[in-house]
């Protein structure tokens, strides 16, 4: 059997290159030592998964707290202001998850803050403010949301209309614009029904002292008797007597759904593009009762079953109602489905209904090819009858 010649010492330039390969091999990088690591500076900037620890709990007031999260001495990933994390928590043998603003300011990064208000009969809302202590450690996310400020695209005169503790993203943004002394025109209109209500009101008084570029204005709908602010509701009368520029300027609004439409309304009342108007969902699964497109001859109470078939072959049934949303009859029954926001718009949540009917309001974003494949938003998802899904 004849030997091949190697014929490439005799290609031109050859020798030239072979000597190339010699330096680069002796002096050079090798990349090989570098693998996996540009998957761990992303996990480090945006991981999917913390392990925070409750240094402090701050009373704001009779029903809200600030949660002080840290991470044992380590920096955390950074944020944009607006933003949330979505915990994650067994309660009662259920897992299950809920997103929070981030109040605190990213100018800092040695913790995260927090702020929780009890919602009635909440879940997880009752959990945080009753049972978490000092030294627990809590499961979140990084830091997800589109709720943010972009130079490029929202001008520099901008009105926040807050309503409850929808005053929480927008506590994150005026800290980190006042103390970076942007060049930034703010106004926050912030509703409530009373001044015990309300949160942050020292601070917010303080800030408005020291930057003349920030204003707020108290908007109270049932004052206690004493209280300061202006009486009423953010609406067009309202809106049209404080911003002077209305065209040039972007609105931002995150509280109540019923809060939110009304104040869409007002200021396309006063003819602000949509494009000019920001939303941040607080939806509680009660909200959807009062969308106008709800069938008012279904009742919320109505039972329903859910027919699941997993990926195993396993078949799992769940007894449920109306007016409870698919992912949390999934996450009862002991069935974890990816999720964040838990408002219909991240998309985390989607599953596949094979059979049934589902009401899903117009704020669950939806895409068409999964309206087409049939996928739902299972946060925002109601069972208007007996459900077939498939989940992984």
């Amino acid at each position: 059997m004849s030997v091949r010649q190697d014929i490439r010492p005799a290609l031109k330039g050859y020798q030239e290159i072979k000597k190339e390969m010699e330096i680069c091999q002796k002096y050079g990088r090798d990349y090989r030592h570098d693998r996996g690591l540009k998957a761990a500076i992303i996990d480090r900037l945006h991981p999917r998964q913390l392990e925070l620890t409750v240094s402090e709990i701050i009373t704001e007031n009779a029903h809200a707290k600030t949660l002080r999260l840290t991470a044992n001495g380590r920096a955390l990933p950074s944020f944009l202001p607006g933003q949330y994390l979505s915990l994650t928590m067994d309660i009662d043998g259920v897992r299950t998850s809920r997103p929070y603003s981030i109040s605190s300011s990213p100018t800092q990064t040695a913790y995260y803050d927090l702020t929780v208000g009890r919602v009635k009969d909440g879940f997880v809302s009752n959990y945080l403010l009753d049972e978490v202590k000092v030294g627990d450690t809590l499961t979140t996310s990084g830091p997800l949301g589109n709720f943010y400020y972009n130079p490029l695209f929202h001008g520099q005169k901008l009105v926040f209309l807050a309503g409850g503790t929808g005053i929480t993203p927008f506590m994150s943004m005026i800290r980190t614009f006042t103390d970076q002394n942007l060049d930034l025109d703010i106004l926050l209109l912030y509703g409530c029904r009373s001044v015990k209500d309300a949160l942050f009101l020292p601070e917010l008084r303080r800030r408005a002292e020291l930057h003349t570029n920030f204003k707020f204005e108290l908007v109270l709908s049932e004052p206690d008797s004493g209280d300061q602010g202006r009486r009423g509701l953010i609406d067009a009368s309202l809106i049209k007597e404080l911003v002077n520029d209305m065209a040039g300027t972007t609105f931002y609004i995150c509280g109540p759904s019923a809060m939110q439409e009304f104040c869409t309304s007002q200021l396309e009342s006063l003819g602000v593009r949509r494009r000019a108007i920001r939303r941040e969902a607080f939806i509680s699964p009660g909200d959807v009762l009062n969308d106008p497109a709800w069938p008012k001859d279904i009742s919320a109470d109505n039972p329903v079953t859910l027919t699941v078939q997993r990926s195993s072959g396993e078949i799992v049934t769940i007894n449920t109602r109306v007016g409870e949303p698919v992912l949390t009859a999934l996450e009862k029954a002991g069935l974890a489905v990816p999720n964040a926001c838990r408002t219909g718009e991240c998309s985390l949540c989607r599953v596949k209904m094979t059979a049934g009917k589902v009401f899903q309001p117009n704020s669950a974003l939806v895409r068409q090819s999964d309206r087409l494949l049939g996928y739902i938003h299972s946060c925002r998802a109601y069972p208007l009858s007996d459900l077939t899904l498939v989940i992984q």
